[in-house]
């Protein structure tokens, strides 16, 4: 229908209406569609703009009122500089016209005279409440509130918290377990660590770096947790004290230097062994001889030893209870001068005997 409505060309309008075709008469729509885009173009930049002028309106309206005291001060201080020669700005102006409408609604005396009436009196009694009533006080004779504030600083001094020179401080990380041990070198030079990981670490301030990583770790006991270690007096050799029933001595650089023997576990006095059958619990250096150290053991026995002789002890302690039974002693100890010798017991007593004398 369509082709034949071309090839015929317009046709007769009764005839259009009657077929249906009433819209073949009529010519297509067309639109421009650049002149739609610059349409939408300029509405929107008059929209923009007309919000740009907006803003800046508001913004000059907070200017204005933010510097209207400013611009009162200074206008009058100009004027009482220049004299009646002086111009104002319109903005001055502005100020100016509001001060003398505020001044005109304020009546009565201004801020600064009451205060300056006021300064006299208050000033006056704050004197008489200052000043003590009564004779003066006798020579010597101090204020409770002085008496507090020098028993604060006493206790302040005398307080053993504050004497610690903890200004600085560093965190080292020996592992992911418990550090069991800590050792000092006398010099405070070098730090070695231990602990449930049978690993012991060496710590160098010296050498240390900002990774603040120990500079050699070791496992001295293989498989047995590090329960004691100790510089001796001179600071060559260290003192390792872990769960089996060996304990050793290492030199500066963790390489071993002696270890003690074992003794026979099956022989029923403790006397007659060589060593400790059972897992050791404590040790330390003599203090006056470098060469000598000190042990004990869930054996029951107390152990001295010598460094240079690793085939046998030299002495053996054996506490006893008041019964007269066997103790196992938990940690033991030189006196000062290193003649006596002191163990902590299971059962809560603390023995006492003499480095000479052999139990």
């Amino acid at each position: 229908l369509v082709a034949d409505a071309e090839m015929l060309g317009t046709p007769d309008p009764e005839l259009a209406a009657t077929m249906g075709f009433s819209g073949f008469g009529k010519k297509a729509r067309t639109f421009d569609l650049e002149a739609m885009f610059e349409q939408t173009r300029r509405t929107a930049v008059e929209r923009s703009r007309k919000v740009l002028e907006a803003r800046e309106r508001e913004k000059e309206d907070q200017t204005e009122k933010e510097f209207k005291i400013p611009c009162a001060d200074s206008s009058a201080s100009a004027s009482g500089a220049t004299g009646a020669g002086s111009t104002l700005t319109g903005r001055e102006t502005v100020c100016s016209e509001s001060e003398d409408s505020s001044s005109e609604e304020l009546s009565g005396p201004s801020v600064q005279s009451q205060s300056s009436a006021k300064g006299p009196a208050e000033d006056s009694d704050d004197d008489e409440d200052d000043e003590f009533i009564g004779p003066p006080l006798p020579p010597g004779f101090k204020d409770s509130d002085d008496d507090n504030d020098n028993d604060d600083t006493e206790e302040e001094d005398n307080n053993p918290v504050k004497k610690i020179p903890d200004s600085h401080e560093i965190t080292l990380q020996h592992g992911t377990k418990t550090v069991s041990a800590l050792g000092l070198d006398p010099s405070g030079a070098r730090l070695i660590t231990g602990g449930y990981d049978y690993d012991v670490k060496f710590w160098d301030f010296a050498g240390m770096d900002a990774s603040l990583q120990a500079f050699r770790s070791l496992q001295p006991c293989e498989c047995h947790q590090i329960k004691s270690l100790q510089y001796s007096s001179t600071g060559d050799v260290i003192l390792v004290v872990s769960g089996n029933s060996q304990a050793k001595v290492l030199d500066r650089d963790g390489f071993p230097v002696m270890e003690c023997i074992k003794g026979d576990q099956y022989i029923v006095d403790m006397t007659n062994t060589k060593g400790h059958t059972a897992m050791l619990n404590s040790g330390c250096w003599h203090p006056k001889i470098k060469e000598e150290f000190l042990t004990c053991s869930n054996d029951g026995t107390v152990r001295t030893w010598d460094v240079n002789n690793e085939k046998k002890h030299k002495s053996v302690f054996k506490p006893r209870s008041v019964q007269g039974k066997r103790v196992i002693p938990t940690t033991c100890t030189y006196s000062r001068d290193g003649k006596l010798i002191a163990a902590g017991c299971q059962d809560g007593s603390i023995q006492i005997w003499d480095r000479n004398m052999t139990v």
